[in-house]
């Protein structure tokens, strides 16, 4: 678990592409943490503090071209 600090222009999904290194099923869970965040407008000022959940790694998924 983490607590970032926004930087002035900021949007959730780029933090968490950052941190988690995707957004896909992390968001809503980040959201989830920070409730406050739907009270604000999609791009942070400076100093905005966002929870950063610690969330299971996801494995890499395979894709399989020929049988």
């Amino acid at each position: 678990m983490l607590i970032y600090t926004t930087k002035e222009g900021e949007v959730l999904d780029g933090i968490c592409h950052a941190y988690y290194g995707r957004t896909e099923g992390v968001l809503e869970r980040v959201l989830g943490a920070n409730r406050h965040l739907a009270l604000l407008p999609p791009v942070f000022e400076a100093g905005v503090e966002i929870l950063l959940p610690d969330l299971p790694q996801e494995g890499k998924k395979t894709i399989k071209l020929w049988p």
